[in-house]
C-alpha cells in the first residue's frame, strides 16, 4: 500500500489556541527544530477557540488576585480539580494575556482610562473576563495564525489524525497515522514529540455548540492507545444555546455568558423569570446550575414554541445591547430574533469536555513523546469549568507544552522506528466501511443524539445510564455493519462522517461508564438517584482506560495540595481593601501557593 511519509521534530495536532501557542513557543525556545501543525480543516479558520465569544479570565484589576481566581476555580470544580494544574492556569494566565497583547498583537476592549476592560461571568466573585466585544476568539486566533504563518512553521491542512503509533518496542510514541482528506491517501508523520491538542467537541448530543467536524478525535485516539482519561462524566452544557428550530445548524450555537453577566433575564414559556427558584444567584449561577434550571422548566412543560426558554436583554437598553454584543445581535437577527429588544429562544447545549487525558503541569503524558494541552486534557476544571477559563486553559498550557516539547526534544527526544503492524492495523480499521453494504449513517447519528441527550445529558439516572450503555453498544455494532461507497476517496465526506461517528460512539461509551461509576452529584454530573455531592474531603476523580477492548474504571482520591474543603478563606490583605491593597484569598496553607512576585501588588 502506498503510504506517504513525513518526518518532523515536533508534530502538533490541532490549530486552536493550544496548538498555535505551542507552535510559537516551541519555535521561540528552539528555532532550529522543524515544527509541523496538522489540522483537520484550515489553519486559523477552524476549531473551537475561534468560536469563543465570551473572553479570557485573568486576575488583573485592583481588588482581584490570583488567589481569588484560584479559589473560584476550585470551588467551581466542586473540589475535583488537580490543584497544581488549576494554580498553573490562574497564575500563568496573567503572563499569557500580556503576551497576547504586547507580543502577538491582540487588542482587547479598554476602559476609559486605558486599562483592559473585564466583564462579569457567572460563578465568579470578581469581574475578570477580558474580551474583544463578543468576538474574542476570532481576535486571538487571527493574531496567532498570523504569527505562525510569519515564522514559516510547516502546515498540514485538511489532514485528520486517526491513530497514535508507538515505537516497535511499544515504549515510546513514534508518530501519527493520518489521512490527507484532499486525496484520501494515508500519511505517516514520524515525530520526536507530538502534542495532542485536537480539542474536545461533544457533538454526540442533540444540541451542541462545536462544528460538526469536532468529534473527540484526540480522546478516541488516546483511548485506543491505552492512555488514562479522567473526569469523563463531566460534560459541560452551556445554558444558552440558540434555539432556532430543527431546520438550521444555528441551533445550539452559543449565546455567551456575558449576556447573563450583564443582567440578562431568563424567562420560561409563561414569560416568568425562574432561576431564583434554583439558586440565589439567579441567572449568574454556574453553568451546571443554570442548565439544570432550564432543563427543569422544559420537563415541566413551561417552554417556548421550539421547546426551550427565552433570554431577554431589552430592559438593559436596546442601543447598549447592540453596541456591547454586536456579533450576537447580528447572529440572532439572521435567525429571526431581536436580541436587543425582544425575546430569543435558547436551550442548554453541549459545550465542553472537562474530562480528558491525564497530564502533568509540563503537559507530559504517560506515553513517552506524547504531550497534551487544551480540551484534550482532564484535571484542570474538575466537575465544572468557569466560563472564561477555557481559552485561558488552551493558551496557558499550549505555551507550556511548546516550551516543554522543544526543551525535551533538544535534550533527549529522538525519532523511533514505528510499529509497522500497528500502522497496517489502523489502516485496515479505517478502511472497514468500504467493505460493508449498509448505508444508514444518518439514522445512527440521530439515534446517538437522542440517546446521549435523553439518558446521559443534563440530568441522569441509573436506569437511563444502563439503557444508554446497551443502546451505545448496539449503535457501535450497527456502525461496524454500515458501509460507505468505495469510490473516489478524495474529500469523501461520507467516509469521514463514518470515522467521526466511530470516535463519538467510543467516547460516548466512556462518558456513560464514568457516569454510572460516579454515584453522587458534582458540577456537570447530576444523578437524580444520587443527588448529594458526598463528602468533599473524601473527593475522588474517575479514571478510565480501554484495555484489550474493555473499559476499565477506577476512582482515585483527589490530593488537596494547596487548599482543603472547609478551610477558612483568610487574608490580612482582605482587611486592607479600603486602603487600595489587592484583595486576595487564601487558606491556612496559602503560603504554598502565594502569588508570584508583583501579582499580589497589582
Amino acid at each position: 500500500m502506498n503510504i506517504a511519509h513525513i518526518r518532523t521534530d515536533i508534530l502538533i495536532l490541532g490549530s486552536g489556541g493550544a496548538g498555535l501557542f505551542a507552535a510559537l513557543h516551541a519555535h521561540q525556545t528552539a528555532p532550529q527544530l522543524s515544527i509541523t501543525v496538522a489540522v483537520k480543516g484550515l489553519l486559523g479558520k477552524c476549531g473551537c477557540t475561534r468560536m469563543v465569544q465570551g473572553g479570557y479570565n485573568v486576575a488583573l484589576a485592583p481588588g482581584d488576585s490570583v488567589e481569588r481566581h484560584f479559589m473560584d476555580t476550585i470551588e467551581g470544580s466542586k473540589w475535583l480539580s488537580n490543584q497544581d494544574l488549576a494554580w498553573t492556569l490562574v497564575s500563568t494566565a496573567v503572563e499569557r494575556v500580556r503576551e497576547l497583547e504586547n507580543e502577538l498583537g491582540c487588542f482587547f476592549d479598554r476602559n476609559p482610562d486605558g486599562s483592559i476592560h473585564q466583564k462579569a461571568f457567572a460563578g465568579q466573585t470578581f469581574d475578570r473576563t477580558v474580551h474583544k466585544g463578543d468576538l474574542t476568539g476570532i481576535e486571538i486566533i487571527n493574531r496567532l495564525a498570523e504569527q505562525v504563518w510569519s515564522r514559516g512553521i510547516n502546515r498540514l491542512e485538511e489532514h485528520r489524525a486517526i491513530e497514535l503509533i508507538r515505537s516497535r518496542d511499544g515504549k515510546s510514541l513514534a508518530g501519527v497515522l493520518m489521512i490527507d482528506m484532499r486525496s484520501g491517501q494515508f500519511v505517516f508523520v514520524q515525530a520526536r514529540a507530538v502534542l495532542l491538542a485536537t480539542g474536545g467537541g461533544p457533538t454526540m448530543y442533540k444540541f451542541h455548540t462545536p462544528s460538526g467536524d469536532k468529534s473527540c478525535d484526540g480522546l478516541a485516539m488516546a483511548l485506543r492507545a491505552g492512555l488514562p482519561l479522567r473526569d469523563m462524566e463531566m460534560v459541560q452544557f452551556h445554558p444558552t444555546g440558540l434555539l432556532a428550530g430543527s431546520h438550521t445548524r444555528m441551533t445550539g450555537t452559543v449565546l455567551e455568558e456575558g449576556l447573563r453577566g450583564a443582567g440578562g433575564h431568563l424567562l420560561n414559556g409563561d414569560k416568568e423569570r425562574f432561576m431564583h427558584r434554583y439558586d440565589a444567584r439567579g441567572e449568574r449561577a454556574t453553568r451546571d446550575i443554570v442548565s439544570r434550571g432550564i432543563y427543569s422548566e422544559m420537563r415541566e412543560g413551561r417552554t417556548s414554541p421550539n421547546g426551550g426558554v427565552y433570554i431577554q436583554m431589552g430592559h438593559l437598553g436596546p442601543d447598549k445591547v447592540r453596541k456591547q454584543f454586536k456579533g450576537m445581535v447580528e447572529r440572532c437577527a439572521d435567525c429571526g430574533f431581536d436580541l436587543a429588544g425582544g425575546l430569543v429562544e435558547v436551550v442548554p447545549t453541549a459545550h465542553y469536555m472537562m474530562g480528558g487525558v491525564v497530564f502533568q503541569t509540563d503537559c507530559r503524558t504517560e506515553l513517552t513523546g506524547l504531550f497534551a494541552a487544551g480540551e484534550d486534557t482532564g484535571g484542570v476544571h474538575g466537575a465544572n469549568r468557569l466560563g472564561g477559563n477555557g481559552v485561558a486553559n488552551s493558551t496557558v498550557f499550549g505555551g507550556i507544552a511548546g516550551d516543554s516539547m522543544a526543551t525535551w526534544v533538544s535534550e533527549q527526544g529522538q525519532h523511533h522506528a514505528p510499529d509497522d503492524d500497528a500502522i497496517q492495523a489502523a489502516i485496515s480499521e479505517a478502511e472497514a466501511p468500504f467493505k460493508q453494504n449498509g448505508k444508514d449513517l444518518e439514522n445512527i447519528r440521530e439515534s446517538l443524539y437522542e440517546c446521549m441527550w435523553k439518558d446521559v445529558g443534563i440530568s441522569r439516572h441509573g436506569d437511563g445510564l444502563l439503557r444508554a450503555r446497551a443502546a451505545l453498544r448496539d449503535l457501535y455494532g450497527q456502525l461496524m455493519r454500515t458501509g460507505v461507497a468505495d469510490g473516489d476517496r478524495a474529500l469523501n465526506l461520507q467516509w469521514h462522517d463514518w470515522l467521526n461517528l466511530k470516535n463519538l460512539i467510543s467516547v460516548s461509551q466512556v462518558i456513560t461508564e464514568a457516569a454510572i461509576a460516579r454515584e453522587n452529584s458534582r458540577g456537570a454530573h447530576f444523578r437524580e438517584d444520587f443527588p448529594d455531592a458526598g463528602d468533599l474531603t473524601r473527593s475522588a476523580f474517575t479514571t478510565v482506560r480501554r484495555q484489550q477492548g474493555e473499559i476499565c474504571i477506577s476512582q482515585e482520591p483527589v490530593t488537596f495540595t494547596r487548599v482543603k474543603p472547609g478551610e477558612t478563606i483568610l487574608d490580612e490583605r482582605e482587611k486592607s481593601l479600603e486602603t487600595g491593597a489587592v484583595r486576595g484569598l487564601k487558606s491556612t496553607k496559602a503560603t504554598k501557593y502565594g502569588a508570584p512576585e508583583g501579582v499580589a501588588k497589582r
